[in-house]
């Protein structure tokens, strides 16, 4: 099926977004993507009353459909109708909660070029309501996951703007984030570290 952005380009997904992913059930998370642990968490928060969060659908406008038989359609033709804003959102204790979960293979940083302007501002306007909005960034080959918040993000995109680095450290991540926990159930309680964002904000 063809896809295209709004302006027409076509949209040709990466390797690794259409790789068919090969798990090693042996570990029961290992080889799961972070979209894949993410949406595990929030079925086990939905499911315990914790939160409701859910990944946002992406919008998408039908073109062109074929019909090779009669209770079968094919879509062959679509379009992006409008840039996407952030992965997740959803409402946690009374907190609206919007965040875009990014990993990366590097082990010293997160490159900035996979953060779009338009999701950058529409966090700015998240944060503007006083909802919160953040980053889970997981680099993969170090096993680590972190919980960035916007207000210690925009800073670094801001250094960015204005010519200096096209990418934030892990020292950096580290020193301005709270790293999360990895288990069974939840796999990745990010709820837990917003709590720990919260209390530290509020000390």
């Amino acid at each position: 099926m063809a896809i295209r952005y709004p302006n027409g380009k076509k949209f040709n997904p990466s390797v690794s977004s259409t790789k068919k992913k090969t798990y090693d059930y042996s570990f029961s998370n290992r080889g799961k993507s972070l979209e894949d642990e993410l949406n595990d968490t929030n079925e086990y928060y939905l499911a315990h009353g914790l939160a409701v969060i859910h990944k946002k659908p992406v919008p998408i406008q039908i073109v062109n459909v074929r019909y090779p038989a009669r209770s079968a359609a094919v879509i062959t033709e679509a379009y992006f109708r409008t840039p996407s804003t952030t992965d997740y959102n959803g409402v946690w204790n009374g907190y609206y909660v919007d965040f875009e979960a990014k990993e990366t293979k590097n082990k010293t940083s997160l490159p900035l070029q996979n953060i779009h302007m338009h999701q950058v501002q529409h966090m700015k306007q998240v944060i503007d309501q006083s909802g919160l909005a953040f980053f889970i960034v997981n680099f993969t080959l170090l096993d680590r996951y972190f919980l960035l918040p916007f207000e210690e993000f925009y800073p670094l995109w801001q250094r960015m703007e204005d010519g200096g680095r096209k990418s934030i450290t892990l020292s950096e991540i580290e020193e301005r984030s709270i790293e999360i926990n990895t288990g069974f159930h939840p796999r990745l309680d990010y709820i837990q570290a917003v709590a720990d964002w919260i209390r530290r904000k509020t000390d």
